[in-house]
């Protein structure tokens, strides 16, 4: 019997969490001891930190190309989401509609039906059976009284990459402010907000290598503007509550970090995910690639393994000890398939068996080859237990 506890951890579900770098738990450890004050007190001490924070920020304005002053410090990237949302509508009270795409995260998406049942209008994107956006659509979406609209940079799920910049100059064309989650975007693909048309943009830290907890809300200077977390006067009074030092520390090393391996992400990464992918779709019968082939993120490839359940592959994967997460909604009790699959048309017998794989800097070659060769009997073994599954792939 394996022990679990002792079993090799081959982890490849990094869009949804990555390792704590250990420069950037070397970086958070003083400020669980030593460096412990409030920084926004009035003494010496406090002070220390206020300058620790700053520095970080800068760091994080460096990565993403923008002004420090224009960088506020979040829980997470859902609430940076929720937050470049409604802290824009309350700016533009005589404009009631929106626009989203039906591809959204969770933090965007749920926010746009909650909206619509509060009396705004909100044009939901479609894509094609690649994912992709029709920048047309937006310009024939965009109204008058477009408050906000709000587009992810890479999806999370098929790891497609949209014309951010091309989107932009619709929606400044429109007059309406543009907001870019960009959770799944930052440390794998340059980012300049000093040239871009975006006025709000999210990261989440522990996409990119720190831990849960703390995220950025960009916010171009001018853009109006009002604060979805009220009380004390921290970041410069956009969002309140005191300063969560030690993973504010984090995310500036992350942020460091990111910089100096992004070509290795474009590079190596991108190299590991195509050795993957190949040897799947040539090994594997009726496994087919969900998504943008050309442009997508370097790190992540989601493949459909026809007739089968994903969540019973991700099952048998674990117990091999590799760790990658299912297309399909089903992991947390739904019958239904991944939104995002739906949008695009994927049929019912290929979206119940997609499966994302998404690598990090930390990933080696070998562990490609070891998903393949327990994937391929994985597949097998799960269609022979499906009536009728062989005589159909004959």
């Amino acid at each position: 019997m394996t022990d679990k506890t002792s079993q090799k951890i081959i982890y490849v579900d990094n869009n949804a969490t990555t390792a704590i770098a250990p420069e950037v738990r070397d970086a958070m450890m003083p400020y669980f001891s030593e460096k412990y004050a409030n920084p926004s007190s009035m003494h010496t001490f406090g002070g220390r930190l206020a300058r620790d924070i700053d520095a970080a920020r800068e760091k994080v304005a460096i990565l993403l190309g923008a002004n420090s002053s224009e960088i506020v410090f979040t829980s997470c990237g859902t609430e940076s989401d929720n937050a470049a949302i409604f802290g824009t509508l309350p700016s533009y009270p005589e404009k009631k509609h929106l626009i989203t795409t039906r591809i959204e995260h969770p933090a965007v998406l749920t926010v746009g039906e909650y909206l619509q049942r509060r009396g705004y209008e909100v044009t939901f994107l479609g894509v094609d059976s690649k994912g992709r956006l029709d920048p047309d659509e937006l310009r024939r979406s965009i109204r008058k009284d477009t408050a906000i609209v709000s587009i992810m940079w890479a999806n999370n799920e098929i790891g497609n990459i949209y014309p951010i910049e091309e989107l932009g100059q619709i929606v400044k064309d429109g007059d309406s402010v543009f907001h870019v989650d960009a959770v799944q975007a930052v440390g794998k693909i340059p980012i300049n907000l000093h040239k871009s048309s975006i006025d709000l943009l999210s990261l989440s830290g522990h996409k990119i290598h720190t831990p849960k907890g703390i995220g950025v809300l960009y916010i171009k200077r001018g853009t109006r503007f009002r604060p979805y977390i009220m009380g004390g006067h921290q970041e410069r009074g956009r969002r309140a509550g005191t300063e969560n030092i030690p993973y504010i520390a984090g995310l500036g090393v992350a942020c460091e970090l990111a910089m100096k391996y992004m070509d290795e992400e474009n590079t190596r990464v991108k190299s590991m995910r195509d050795h993957l992918e190949k040897r799947i779709l040539s090994e594997i019968p009726s496994a087919s690639l969900n998504g943008d082939p050309e442009h997508r993120l370097p790190n992540t490839s989601n493949i459909s393994f026809e007739f089968i359940e994903g969540e019973a592959i991700l099952l048998m994967l674990d117990r091999a000890g590799i760790c990658a997460s299912s297309g399909s909604a089903c992991t947390s009790g739904s019958l239904e398939p991944s939104h995002v699959l739906r949008a695009m048309g994927v049929q019912f017998t290929k979206a119940h068996g997609s499966i994302r794989f998404s690598m990090s800097r930390y990933n080696q070659m070998d562990e490609m080859d070891y998903i393949v060769e327990h994937l391929k009997p994985i597949v097998a073994r799960l269609r022979e237990m499906s009536p009728g599954v062989e005589s159909i792939l004959k």
